[in-house]
């Protein structure tokens, strides 16, 4: 059962144990009008922060809803123990030392055993901050108001959450918990019990290290069930991160693929920068997921209408274009010199005009698209009067107002949207957005919400833990007799040892052949491949040649008409499991770098979005008049692929067909590795 996490989230009652650090969590506690009893706890103090202090823990009246603790690392178990004994609600663990250093192991036991049933958070944390009801549970500042609703922020790093904290976006947050070391609770377990209060409307997560992958499913499914989307940013990229990552918390932090694959089977976005996270969890507060990529743009330059275009088109997005009677319905309400277009320039004819403006916007917005943006940039206040901006704002109002249509005011630059402008959109129900290419971000974030929670939920993840046995290396022949089992189409092939078998080998398959020695890693790159031989001399060269370098040679029949060549690859992540990756194959696989990566099992519709996401989909389709290639076939292949990897997904290490041979009719894999784990 997870554990229960409302009373320290909402405390009627807060116990601050420690004296430094303690007296500043009782100064953010009465700064931020915590409404609920304030009990510090100091051995040798009167008073902590102004306010009365117990001598103990065990003084206390009663147990407190949450706890605060910042004693050190020593002291915090013996602490915690003595909270968890006289039923406290949970707390904070503010000291270090612990699971993230090379002697905390033991200790790091020791914290969870005096724990028991009693949620902790940490260790090696700031807290929690609740601004809806003033339970701030942090020892330093932060720059969050109190609000009735709002997003929470996670994250593994305090230093991240003060941060996230300083916007001046316009976010309203509700919550703000750091994890640290997660010794208990982890970032999806904290997210989760954050969604049992109803004024939270969206959920950011800054990640480091994943770890447990069943809460995380878990999370999603109750995310979905309450209709409160999720979004990420997830650090480790780089081999630089991850090493980060380890060394701050402790956590494993995966491929980066691998993280990509299982947040996108999650349907949970994946942002690539903190603006970017506020912008997307603003837009998913004040709209929600949208339902789909169409964007409208409205600005009075030409120059913002093509910067808007070009910044939002690289990120897939798309601006549908009017009808002639939209057109002519928005052509109206301008002046004849204007051309009608979404991106729309409406020119400062009627700059200044609320009225005319608001009969412009709604005419626009009558166009069928999922956000209606506004390019609105308003001047620096302490220079200029913004007064003159008023018309534009109360338009945009009223032409969302009217047409029901979700709208954004979008600024070119963050810093031309100020803070008291972005308050007062939100409680209007505009999303007031910072920057175009957090924009960009934020609706593709937002949208790709919407298809998630359009799909079916995601399956059961498969159970990939491996085997206690090593990993074995079979050659080329033993690969292809276990892929062809599981349905995957390869040549027809004999194993030979010498030239005379080879010669019968080839004439039993007609030719022309191909002749591979067997047993080699990089068989192209060392030689050991022969293609096209046409016959008999041919034949007998080349295996002269290959028995060089091998005793055993494999004679296949050559795949005929070859159109396309693709990669196929499971590889087993440490954290995720079994990633399959499809992608341009052949000897430019590694140059052209095109591909794209699931987590196993996935569907058949998932491997053929994946498949048709790709640069090369175009060549299967038959690129500038090309014979189209057998795309079925392909697809068929690569899900027999899939099969044979979630039926052997304790022994499996690694399968690489490449490449994939996609002809007009049928697809054929020409070359395979398989590593597995034999007794």
């Amino acid at each position: 059962m997870p554990l229960d996490l409302s009373r320290l989230l909402r405390p009627r009652s807060v116990a601050v144990i420690g004296g430094g650090w303690g007296a500043n969590v009782v100064e953010q506690l009465l700064k931020a009008g915590f409404a609920g009893d304030i009990r510090p706890v100091h051995p040798s103090r009167d008073t902590v922060g102004g306010v009365p202090a117990y001598p103990s823990v065990e003084a206390l009246p009663d147990a407190p809803d949450a706890a605060w603790i910042g004693v050190n690392r020593d002291a915090t178990v013996g602490i915690v123990g003595a909270l968890s004994a006289m039923g406290a609600g949970g707390a904070v663990c503010f000291a270090s030392g612990f699971g993230e250093t090379a002697d905390g192991a033991t200790r790091n036991d020791a914290l969870l055993a005096a724990a028991g049933d009693m949620p902790i958070v940490g260790p090696n944390c700031y807290g929690l901050l609740n601004y809806l009801d003033g339970a701030t549970l942090w020892p330093d500042q932060h720059g969050g108001r109190r609000v009735a609703r709002g997003v929470a922020l996670l994250t593994q790093s305090s230093n991240i959450a003060i941060n996230l904290t300083m916007q001046r976006r316009g976010l309203p947050v509700a919550y703000v918990m750091t994890a640290g070391n997660q010794a208990q609770i982890g970032l999806a377990g904290m997210a989760a019990a954050l969604l049992e209060d109803e004024r939270v409307t969206a959920i950011g997560l800054h990640v480091e290290g994943v770890g447990d992958t069943g809460a995380f499913e878990a999370l999603t499914r109750a995310a979905r069930a309450r209709r409160v989307p999720v979004v990420a940013l997830k650090v480790g990229a780089s081999d630089e991160a991850r090493a980060a990552t380890v060394s701050h918390t402790a956590s494993l932090a995966g491929s980066d693929a691998g993280s990509r694959a299982f947040f996108a089977r999650l349907g949970i976005p994946l942002v690539e920068s903190l603006p970017a996270l506020v912008e997307t969890l603003k837009l998913l507060h004040v709209h929600g997921p949208l339902g789909g990529r169409r964007l409208l743009s409205m600005s009075c330059s030409g120059g913002e209408a093509s910067l808007m275009a070009d910044t939002a088109m690289r990120r897939g997005l798309t601006f549908p274009p009017y009808d002639a009677a939209g057109r002519a319905a928005v052509a109206a309400t301008l002046n004849p010199m204007v051309t009608v277009a979404n991106p729309l320039d409406y020119h400062t004819f009627s700059w200044g005009d609320g009225a005319a403006m608001a009969e412009t916007f709604a005419a626009a917005m009558a166009l069928d698209c999922d956000l209606a943006a506004l390019v609105l940039d308003f001047p620096r206040a302490d220079r200029c009067d913004d007064a003159g901006w008023d018309p534009a704002v109360a338009a945009i109002g009223a032409a969302a107002a009217r047409t029901g249509r979700p709208a954004a005011v979008v600024a070119s630059l963050s810093e031309l949207l100020p803070e008291e402008r972005c308050d007062a959109f939100v409680a209007s129900g505009i999303a007031p957005l910072c920057g175009l290419e957090e924009t960009a971000a934020a609706v593709d974030a937002a949208a790709r919400v919407g298809a998630a929670w359009a799909r079916p939920a995601p399956s059961a993840p498969l159970d990939a833990r491996p085997v206690d046995a090593p990993p074995r290396l079979l050659d080329e022949p033993a690969a292809k007799r276990r892929l062809a089992e599981a349905g995957v189409p390869v040549p027809e092939g004999v194993e030979v040892a010498d030239i005379d078998a080879a010669i019968r080998a080839a004439a039993s398959l007609s030719f022309p052949v191909a002749l591979k020695a067997v047993g080699m890693a990089h068989k192209t790159e060392a030689g050991g491949v022969r293609l096209h031989l046409t016959d008999a001399d041919a034949v007998a060269g080349a295996a002269a040649d290959l028995l060089r370098l091998s005793d055993r040679l494999l004679v296949e029949r050559m795949v005929p008409g070859g159109l396309v060549e693709l990669i196929v690859g499971v590889t087993r992540d440490p954290v995720y499991g079994l990633l399959l990756t499809v992608g341009a194959g052949g000897v430019l696989a590694e140059l052209l770098a095109d591909t794209a990566t699931l987590l196993l099992p996935a569907s058949e519709a998932d491997v053929a979005d994946a498949l048709s996401g790709l640069r090369v989909a175009r060549l299967l389709g038959g690129w500038r008049g090309g014979s189209p290639a057998d795309t079925p076939a392909a697809l068929a292949a690569i899900l027999a692929v899939a099969r044979f990897a979630a039926d052997h997904a304790g022994t499996l290490e690694e399968l690489d067909v490449n490449p994939l041979i996609v002809c007009a009719e049928g697809a054929w894999a020409a070359d395979a590795l398989l590593r597995i784990r034999l007794p």
